[in-house]
């Protein structure tokens, strides 16, 4: 699998010291300005029913990133228990390209079984299910950026 750009690992090391700050405050939003680059975090409170929440603009003439943030999903319907990421970083639902995924939508998932790996600053962090049942939903992409708390699978417990 390859590796983060240097400048994706320090971006998404900047987003969860500020979630951090934002957490521990009681500040709605924070923006931060540099470089023609806006970051902008908001609290899901402070978001409009239809707006989707911005979460970085590449400066003026530069490309956008390859890999957009996979938006957080919507919670988890009554009685299915979601699985979320622990940490910030590039989702993979397969040990490597072309291999079978961990888990997959209808499949059975057991407490401490590897659901999927996360990169994070060139490491990658076996993500385990913390409930044992059937695989419902599959909430994010292969390869795709999360955030900590982010919903990876959701699980109807058995």
């Amino acid at each position: 699998m390859s590796e983060p750009a240097p400048e994706l690992v320090r971006l998404i090391a900047l987003v969860d010291r500020l979630e951090g700050l934002l957490d521990a405050s009681s500040l709605a939003e924070i923006e931060i300005e540099a470089g023609g680059t806006t970051l902008t975090l908001r609290r899901p409170s402070a978001l409009a029913p239809a707006a989707p929440a911005p979460v970085a603009v590449a400066p003026a003439g530069a490309a956008a990133p390859s890999r957009a943030p996979t938006p957080p999903a919507a919670p988890a319907p009554t009685g299915f228990h979601a699985v979320t990421a622990p940490l910030t970083g590039v989702y993979y639902g397969a040990p490597s390209p072309g291999a079978a995924p961990y888990v997959t939508v209808g499949g059975h998932v057991s407490a401490g079984q590897v659901i999927g790996l996360i990169e994070a600053m060139k490491l990658f962090n076996e993500i385990k299910s913390d409930v044992s049942g059937t695989v419902r939903r599959i909430a994010v992409e292969n390869g795709a950026l999360v955030k900590g708390k982010q919903t990876l699978i959701e699980v109807e417990p058995s």
